[in-house]
């Protein structure tokens, strides 16, 4: 990291809840620092929850394929290496075009609230113009990348675009925006099958349901930092909702969470490293809410953070059972 004190233009460039030594700001050029901002390049937890879905559908089809002596799918560890690739290349053009999205629909609520007033688009550092060509540049990539695989995982990663599409006005309607998210966020649950089979079976399916509860558990702790200024500016979410009540719902959605691919795993027949990951990952829900501080802003965001361990950790449960 660079000694270089920061200088007040400095500050005032960068975005309030980002962390100042991320490598955006030592690596891009100033110019490129609204774009890397409006894509959250400089906030990678996003896309690692967006690509975990994606890994643990693509390792658990793995598991079934790899030990399949009557399917005609071809398989082998380096198709597995190549479709990873594209979810994580994906996850990352994916997320920084949703969010981009995100704050072209939310500008005007953004300038408003404490923790996004220094967004690109609030702060005016970045026009909307600029902003919309760079959320096509980033669909664009997302689609080179969706081409590569089979034609059936292309027109379900297209069907993904309406829900995509929805989810910056849910916090408008409903109470619930976190499950829109959710529908969002776990849909690489279908496509890492989807990628292997060019079909969808009950496995994914309930991995999918088990990836919404999951988002809805985890963003509810993150909206927790912001529920001041959203009820000041009329913005609902779960965590309002839920208020004092959000360690049992907690207990519900990472439950059902843990249930879901607990029974995916069960349908597969995977070895017993995928069970073996799951309980540490289910251990690691539990600690976040035995100790979440909804009116701790700065340990929501760390245990929101969190959660990309526990997909991690998941993965790897699954990746290891290839070999038991």
């Amino acid at each position: 990291m660079s000694n270089r004190p920061h200088t007040p233009s400095d500050m005032n460039s960068r975005v309030a809840d980002a962390p100042s030594g991320n490598w955006v700001y030592r690596v891009l050029p100033r110019a490129l620092w609204p774009h890397a901002q409006l894509a959250r390049w400089d906030r990678p937890i996003g896309w690692q929850l967006l690509m975990w879905p994606c890994f643990w559908s693509a390792a658990l089809a793995a598991n079934v394929a790899s030990s399949a002596t009557n399917i005609d799918t071809v398989w082998s560890p380096q198709l597995l290496l190549w479709h990873l690739f594209l979810f994580m290349a994906g996850a990352i053009a994916m997320r920084g075009a949703g969010c981009t999205w995100n704050d072209l629909v939310d500008y005007k609520i953004d300038a408003k609230v404490a923790r996004t007033r220094s967004r690109p688009l609030p702060s005016g550092r970045i026009t909307r113009f600029a902003a919309t060509v760079f959320l096509v540049v980033q669909a664009l990539v997302g689609l080179l990348v969706l081409v590569q695989f089979n034609g059936f995982s292309i027109l379900l990663g297209i069907a993904s675009l309406g829900v995509v599409a929805i989810y910056p006005f849910a916090k408008r309607f409903t109470d619930w925006p976190q499950f829109f998210l959710g529908l969002a966020f776990s849909w690489g649950a279908l496509m890492g099958w989807a990628a292997v089979f060019a079909e969808l079976a009950l496995p994914p399916l309930l991995l999918y349901i088990g990836a919404i509860a999951w988002t809805i558990g985890y963003d509810t702790i993150y909206a927790h930092q912001d529920k001041e200024d959203d009820a000041l500016v009329g913005v609902r979410s779960t965590a309002r909702l839920f208020a004092e009540n959000t360690k049992i719902w907690l207990v519900l959605f990472y439950g059902l969470f843990a249930g879901m691919a607990l029974a995916a795993f069960w349908l597969t027949g995977v070895a017993w490293p995928a069970y073996a990951g799951l309980a540490i990952a289910v251990v690691l829900l539990g600690w976040q809410i035995r100790v979440i501080d909804i009116d701790d802003a700065d340990q929501c965001l760390a245990l929101f953070k969190a959660n990309s361990r526990v997909g991690l950790i998941v993965f790897a449960g699954l990746i290891a059972a290839l070999f038991a």
